[in-house]
């Protein structure tokens, strides 16, 4: 993984506050994961749908910034499937379609029990191509 990839990624401080982990990292492709902890539950005692969308959401960057060029989220939908009842989340990052400036990603979270807990689409804007993290 890139050093100044990796250096970005742990600046994350929300992601590092809700224990957010890189598992893997390539251009176009990623994996994080979370354990559950009993912050991350609701007032129904589920994984509260943000932790959800947080965890997603960093497993896009770390695939769409991976080539090493600036891209930032410019639009988010999630479907949430089932309410996870595992100890740990996973979310799997796969990029769709690029051009110069838009990027489109799929992100895929379940658990350890590969019970599959949501989707989030994404679509991401590629900053000035010159930029580099």
């Amino acid at each position: 993984m890139d050093d100044k990839l990796v250096k970005l990624l742990k600046n994350d401080r929300f992601a590092a506050f809700i224990g957010i982990e890189l598992v893997k990292m390539e251009p176009g492709y990623a994996v994080a994961q979370m354990e559950i902890m009993e912050n991350h539950l609701n007032g129904v005692n589920l994984i509260q749908g943000g932790a959800i969308f947080t965890l997603a959401d960093f497993a896009f960057a770390a695939a769409a910034n991976a080539s090493g060029h600036v891209t930032v989220g410019i639009n988010a939908n999630i479907a949430y499937f089932k309410a996870s009842k595992g100890k740990t989340l996973i979310a799997e990052a796969k990029e769709v379609a690029v051009s110069q400036k838009i990027a489109h990603y799929n992100v895929d979270v379940f658990n350890e029990n590969e019970d599959y807990i949501a989707k989030v689409t994404f679509i991401g804007y590629k900053k000035n191509r010159g930029a580099s993290l």
